[in-house]
C-alpha cells in the first residue's frame, strides 16, 4: 500500500477529526444539533469537508449552536436552559468561510464578507437606532430544478458602524430540511458561534411573519437583548430566540427583505414564482414610534456573479419586492 505524503496525511487526519467531532457532539444534550446542509462537492476550494452551510457562510459543526425550546443564550456565552440551569458554551476555535470560500480572519461579520453570498436586499439606516422590525411574507413554490442549492429569505438588523453580528427571522430552502422549506430565528456570530432557534417545517403558500424587537425601555439607544421570532401564521407554529445578545451593537441598519443563496447554477434553481414580496413591513425607532416612510433602497449584491436572473425589485414604505 502506498504511504500517503505529508499533505495527504494532514487531510486524512483533518477529515477524521471533523467526523469524530460530529459523532462526539451528537451524543451531547439536544441543545446542540446540526441539521444544516453539509458543504458538498460543490463547495469552494479551501472549505474543508464536513463544514455546514448557514445563513452566514460555512461553519465547523461545533460552531453551530441550536437552542432547544425555552433555552436562552446570555451574554458571555452562557446558556440558560428552560429549567433555569446554566451551561458555559465554548467560543468557536475553528475558522469559518464566506460563501466564496474565503477564510474569515476576524470574529466580525463585516460587509462585504456576508454580502458575498447575498444576492439582493432592501435596506435603510438611521442616525439613532431601531427598536423593532416586523415583516410578513409567503413561502414560495419549490425551485423548478434542484442542484443541491440553498436559498434563504429574511428581514434583518445590523449595526452599520460596528458589524459584529446580524439578527434575523429566516426562511430557508434545503437548510434545516432536505429539499424543503423551514423557518428558524438566527443570531450570528457571538464569539464566532452562529445561534439558531429550533427550526419548524413550513409549506409553500404558508404566510410567515418575522419580528425582531428589543427588550429595553423606550429610548434605549443600544439595547443589549433582543427577541427574534419567526412564525408560520398559517399554522400558528413559531420559533424564537429569546433575549439574544446584541454584542454591544446599536441596530441602525434594517433590511426589510434579503435574498441569500448557495450553489445556484441556473435561474431555475430559484423558486418558480420569480419574486418574493415582504409586506406589512413595520419599522420602529428606539422609542417604539413607527417610522412612517423608511428610505428603503434595493441593493444589488450580485454584480458580476453568475447566473444573472433579472435581479432587482420595488419598494414602498410597507412593502418590498425582490425579483429573481
Amino acid at each position: 500500500m502506498e504511504v500517503p505524503g505529508q499533505g495527504e496525511l494532514y487531510n486524512m487526519l483533518h477529515r477524521i477529526q471533523l467526523k469524530t467531532t460530529v459523532v462526539v457532539l451528537s451524543l451531547l444534550v439536544s441543545t446542540v444539533a446540526y441539521a444544516q446542509v453539509p458543504a458538498g462537492p460543490n463547495r469552494p476550494t479551501g472549505v474543508p469537508e464536513g463544514y455546514l452551510i448557514t445563513p452566514f457562510g460555512y461553519f465547523h459543526p461545533s460552531c453551530v449552536l441550536r437552542l432547544a425550546e425555552g433555552d436562552t443564550l446570555l451574554e458571555g456565552l452562557v446558556l440558560q436552559h428552560a429549567d433555569g440551569t446554566l451551561e458555559n458554551v465554548q467560543a468557536c476555535t475553528y475558522p469559518r468561510y464566506t460563501a466564496r470560500g474565503e477564510m474569515v480572519t476576524t470574529a466580525r461579520v463585516e460587509p462585504p464578507t456576508i454580502g458575498h453570498s447575498w444576492i439582493e436586499s432592501a435596506d435603510a439606516t438611521t442616525t439613532t437606532s431601531y427598536g423593532e422590525l416586523a415583516a410578513t411574507w409567503t413561502v414560495p413554490p419549490a425551485p423548478t430544478t434542484v442542484h443541491g442549492q440553498t436559498v434563504y429569505m429574511f428581514p434583518g438588523l445590523e449595526d452599520i458602524n460596528d458589524v459584529v453580528s446580524i439578527i434575523q427571522p429566516v426562511l430557508g430552502w434545503n437548510s434545516d430540511y432536505s429539499n424543503a422549506w423551514g423557518i428558524a430565528s438566527w443570531n450570528c456570530c457571538p464569539s464566532g458561534i452562529t445561534v439558531e432557534s429550533s427550526p419548524v417545517s413550513v409549506s409553500s403558500g404558508h404566510q410567515l411573519r418575522g419580528v425582531m424587537k428589543d427588550t429595553c425601555a423606550a429610548g434605549t439607544l443600544s439595547c443589549s437583548k433582543w427577541n427574534v421570532t419567526t412564525e408560520d401564521v398559517t399554522t400558528g407554529a413559531k420559533t424564537t430566540l429569546s433575549k439574544t445578545p446584541s454584542e454591544g451593537q446599536t441596530f441602525n441598519w434594517a433590511f426589510a427583505g434579503a435574498l441569500e443563496v448557495y450553489n445556484i447554477s441556473q435561474c431555475s434553481d430559484y423558486p418558480s414564482n420569480g419574486s418574493e414580496t415582504f409586506s406589512g413591513v413595520a419599522l420602529y425607532d428606539d422609542n417604539f414610534h413607527i417610522v412612517s416612510s423608511p428610505a428603503w433602497a434595493i441593493v444589488d449584491w450580485a454584480s458580476g456573479l453568475t447566473p444573472q436572473c433579472n435581479y432587482g425589485g420595488t419598494v414602498s414604505a410597507k412593502k418590498v419586492t425582490l425579483n429573481y
